[in-house]
């Protein structure tokens, strides 16, 4: 039956990989977690005079390089001057040189979020009336690329080596202590070190350029590691390397001088392994949650600490999983993993559930904010995915606890038979040595006959003696194979082994959701970018400008997005329009063609067509757009994304 399982672990490993890789990769550039939520002048503007400064404001605060923000003029020159700076807050400038010409400007920003994620983009806003720009917004993106597929799959290597080394470590101490001279369990949880010890350093390595310009060659520039080391991600990477240190001298103890001591000594050094392992795999985990998520937003102070607690949650979870599957394949026959360990495990993992289900509600509210964000933001989507998963897992939780209570009733029942064998075993014994002892009595009176021939006798009692030593082992060896065969025989041993390779299984994938989750925008801070969006939108058709914006799908490659139109000051007479068409998170790209036409249908007016000229990328502007009364128009947009794809969406606005 063994031969049988090995192909199948194989193949469902190698499954797994695929699937995990292709999450990863289409998890794409890191999502912004620090938004920008308004901007002055604002996208799209047309100011009257050149601006003293460009100013910024974000979701939340950011750290600034010396070319953090940049103001480039239509033949890609910068105009701005001196350092960025922060005016208050969450609003940062950079002040630009006087008497610059009409045209159209191009604002680039770059920044890393207060949760260690980079944030790019770019918008652009004209001085006078718009005209070309040489410059494009299409690629200013950050996290993308080979460098930061490098920084994701750090990331997820860094998360399982916890998972697996405090996880592993756990499953010894506190389940099943006779692992410590198993040397499988030692390469499980000694490959969970040497994980992220190494995924620690690459992020290290990589974090300069990740952030910065995502050049591979800069990944080896020292200077970066400076500067990265002097960052809250840098520091937090530091203190993971010294804990790691310290969790080093953990496994050398547990799996070195453990098994050595005698019982009271055991008994001692696993209440020290106990509290000095659990400092050290608390500290671990507080070093993601005082960088990443928890460490900013809504009630951080209380975040942090939760997410300590979930985090050692699923290393308590999936990796127990995981040290519990490498015992029921790799454990020797001579120590096999019992019921009574699986069973401690199962109410290891029952509470590490309850933990996560606590911590797992607190952080959806935190991050999400609303119930329409679940649907409606790609965290929430994420999170939902996330979620079913756990429930899935859960589930298949449930049946391996099944076959752990019909383990633990075998078991019994084997112990039984065994006592009952070895009572059976000690009266042959018995029998057996009184025969012996009659048989010495009657021998004894040969004795003096067979000392003459006790020279002949030594040469063939060597031979004997090392035949028999070879028998006993043959015999020692059929043994170990008979008692495998049995045990893999055993039905219940069986159903748990697929059960839990099942567990381990959802697990990877879900190990893989939640790596992308963390480097995704929460709902919230999405959300309230949306509203502040909106805010500035509102406002600007207060000031007697209208802006809509109305989603499309041509139904080819890259045919979805949104198309704006910003008109000035939206009345009767002549007006400056603005077309710029969005991708879905917000970015701005070209399309073949864009045309517009207003109708006013109560008057029988129109259509009257429009077609603005290319500006910028994403960005279509026209002049004098003539509008020869007040009502209720209908603006129809037309968008071409291929030779044959095109959609024209329509809205109503009041215009005069």
């Amino acid at each position: 039956m063994t031969s049988t399982i090995a192909p199948r672990v194989r193949t469902l490993v190698l499954l797994l990989l695929a699937a995990t890789g292709l999450l990863l990769a289409g998890a794409g550039p890191v999502s912004a977690h620090a938004a920008l939520t308004g901007s002055d002048p604002r996208q799209g503007a047309v100011v009257d005079k050149a601006p003293q400064q460009v100013s910024l404001t974000f979701s939340e605060k950011v750290a600034l390089a010396d070319d953090s923000l940049r103001v480039l003029d239509p033949k890609g020159k910068r105009v701005d001057r001196g350092d960025p700076a922060g005016t208050g807050g969450t609003t940062y400038s950079v002040k630009l040189h006087s008497g610059l010409p009409d045209g159209t400007y191009t604002v680039t920003y770059q920044v890393v979020s207060e949760d260690s994620h980079p944030v790019a983009g770019a918008y652009t806003f004209s001085i006078g009336a718009p005209s070309k720009t040489s410059v494009s917004v299409d690629d200013q993106a950050a996290g993308g690329g080979v460098v930061g597929v490098l920084y994701g799959f750090g990331r997820y290597v860094s998360y399982a080596g916890f998972i697996v080394l405090v996880g592993g470590a756990a499953f010894v101490l506190g389940c099943w202590r006779g692992g410590t001279a198993v040397r499988s369990m030692q390469r499980l949880v000694v490959s969970g070190w040497l994980a992220l010890t190494a995924a620690t350093l690459g992020l290290l390595l990589v974090r300069g350029s990740y952030t910065g310009s995502g050049k591979v060659g800069d990944i080896f520039d020292l200077d970066l590691l400076g500067q990265v080391l002097q960052t809250k991600t840098g520091a937090a990477l530091v203190s993971r390397l010294l804990l790691l240190a310290a969790a080093a001298l953990f496994i050398a103890v547990l799996f070195g001088a453990y098994d050595k001591r005698d019982d009271e000594e055991k008994r001692d050094l696993t209440f020290g392994l106990a509290i000095g392992g659990s400092v050290v795999a608390a500290g671990l985990a507080a070093s993601w949650a005082m960088s990443e998520h928890a460490s900013t937003g809504l009630q951080a102070g209380l975040a942090m600490p939760v997410d300590v607690l979930h985090l050692l949650a699923v290393a308590g979870w999936l990796g127990g999983l995981t040290a519990l599957l490498v015992a029921l394949y790799r454990a020797p026959v001579e120590t096999p993993v019992d019921g009574a360990a699986v069973r401690r495990f199962s109410r290891l993992a029952f509470g590490s559930v309850l933990t996560l289900v606590v911590t797992g509600i607190y952080q959806s509210w935190r991050q999400l904010g609303s119930w329409s964000a679940f649907t409606g933001t790609r965290y929430g989507q994420l999170l939902l995915v996330k979620i079913g998963l756990v429930v899935l897992l859960v589930g298949i939780a449930w049946i391996s606890r099944r076959w752990t209570a019909r383990l633990a009733e075998s078991g019994a029942a084997v112990s039984a038979e065994a006592a009952e064998e070895g009572e059976n075993e000690a009266d042959a014994d018995a029998d057996a040595d009184a025969d012996v002892e009659k048989e010495r009595v009657t021998s004894g009176a040969v004795t003096s006959a067979a000392t003459t021939e006790s020279g002949a006798a030594d040469t063939g009692a060597g031979a004997g003696s090392e035949r028999a030593a070879q028998l006993a082992r043959q015999r020692a060896a059929v043994d170990t194979a008979r008692r495998k065969r049995e045990r893999d025989a055993d039905p219940n041993r069986f159903g748990l082994r697929r059960s839990v390779l099942a567990e381990a299984g959802v697990a990877v994938v879900l190990l893989a959701v939640t790596t992308m989750l963390t480097s995704t925008e929460p709902g919230r801070t999405e959300e309230q970018a949306a509203a502040a969006s909106s805010s500035a939108t509102t406002e600007a058709n207060a000031a007697g400008a209208l802006t809509l914006d109305m989603s499309f799908d041509t139904g080819g490659e890259d045919g979805k997005g949104v198309v704006r139109i910003d008109l000035d000051p939206a009345r009767s007479g002549a007006n400056e329009m603005h077309v710029y068409v969005l991708r879905p998170n917000g970015r701005a790209f070209d399309i073949p063609e864009v045309k517009v036409a207003f109708t006013l249908e109560a008057q029988d007016i129109g259509p009257l067509p429009v077609v603005p000229d290319h500006i910028s990328t994403g960005h279509w502007s026209a002049s004098g757009v003539q509008i020869p009364m007040a009502g209720d128009w209908k603006i129809a947009v037309t968008v071409r994304t291929s030779d044959i794809d095109q959609a024209t969406v329509s809205k109503n606005a009041q215009i005069g």
